[in-house]
């Protein structure tokens, strides 16, 4: 089990303690917000892994695959398109997971049973590597069991022709449920630092 160490709405000293409690993943949702964060960390010599988990924005999506190692949020073919040339003019692999809507609402994510055949298309992106699957729980916590087991499944049939690895489910929120189902990567904010700042 893996913490994300999510610091949206945190100062950089957030992610500063994060790492000094030995996390290796921290994630944000706002590329803007981010790389003026991770410009002024002091960042140690081990690798961490700087995940993206917002909404995927196609006219950001270049950048994005610049700034960050993991791409958690990929639900659109033309977004995938973007990280590619993005990670290719980096020079780089990038990791990506895809995003799976559990929760019958608006949110985004392409639906769980269509994983898997989302994960064939982006075999045309050389430079995007799927390692697995991210959903976010309904607002209705209870009904995240049934939501979280919709999530598992889609997880479960995408490891049979991919070598995905984590599963990325479960909030401050919902993280018992989470971890039932078989979670491999908690997302935790106000877990681990309280109450984000109000916006001024």
């Amino acid at each position: 089990m893996s913490i994300l160490a999510v610091t949206k709405g945190f100062g950089p000293d957030a992610i500063e303690a994060a790492l000094a409690a030995g996390l290796m993943d921290i994630g944000e949702n706002y590329l803007q917000e981010a790389q003026a964060k991770f410009a002024s960390v002091a960042w140690p010599p081990h690798p961490i892994r700087r995940h993206f988990i917002g909404h995927l924005q196609r006219n950001k999506a270049r950048r994005i695959a610049g700034v960050f190692d993991v791409v958690q949020s990929v639900d659109d073919l033309d977004a995938a398109a973007k990280l590619d040339e993005g990670a290719r003019q980096s020079g780089k692999v990038l990791d990506v997971l895809l995003q799976v809507n559990v929760s019958s609402d608006d949110r985004a994510g392409i639906a769980p049973h269509a994983a898997t055949d989302f994960a064939r298309s982006l075999r045309a992106y050389e430079q995007l590597r799927v390692r697995g699957i991210m959903a976010v729980g309904p607002l209705d916590r209870g009904a995240a069991g049934a939501a979280f087991s919709a999530a598992a499944a889609a997880f479960a049939e995408l490891r049979k022709e991919t070598k995905a690895d984590i599963f990325s489910l479960g909030m401050s929120g919902d993280l018992e449920a989470a971890v039932a189902a078989g979670s491999t990567m908690v997302r935790l904010g106000t877990a681990l630092f309280g109450a984000r700042p109000a916006k001024v």
